[in-house]
């Protein structure tokens, strides 16, 4: 690692990569599971719900990619909104295939849990990116 790179990475309040966000490995995580899960689901399912909870879980890593990679805040900030849309569809497919059959209370009450721990996380994210974008603002003034 370069003497810049380790100037960065030695700095608690800088990322040095998006694997490193905390949001990000959150939704991966969250990802991986919906996946494992909806192999388990009817075949006739898998381009209907399946292929849309799919989607949303892809999206939200997908989204708080492109943001991350923006380098501007307020397009952080948008992408990072749209990635909790994506996990608010997804919760709702939760509750579709509760409604249907597909799981069981315990399973939906359990992703229910992390997607909601999820978007708490990705909160403070965008609470974090709207003070660093204020505080460079400010300092673009001084």
């Amino acid at each position: 690692m370069g003497e810049k790179a380790k100037e960065i990475k030695s700095n608690k309040d800088d990322i040095f990569s998006l694997e490193e966000l905390e949001v990000w490995k959150k939704c991966r995580t969250l990802r991986k599971e919906v996946s494992k899960l909806l192999k388990k689901f009817p075949q006739y399912e898998h381009y209907k719900l399946c292929d849309q909870m799919l989607r949303a879980s892809r999206s939200a890593t997908a989204n708080i990619a492109e943001g991350y990679g923006r380098y501007h805040y307020q397009e952080n900030i948008q992408f990072c909104r749209q990635a909790r849309g994506s996990l608010y569809e997804l919760l709702d497919h939760f509750s579709v295939a509760l409604d249907e059959g597909f799981i069981d209370t315990d399973i939906f009450e359990n992703f229910k849990g992390f997607i909601l721990q999820t978007i708490k996380i990705l909160n403070g994210y965008i609470r974090y990116l709207i003070k660093r974008k204020k505080s460079d603002v400010q300092q673009d003034f001084f």
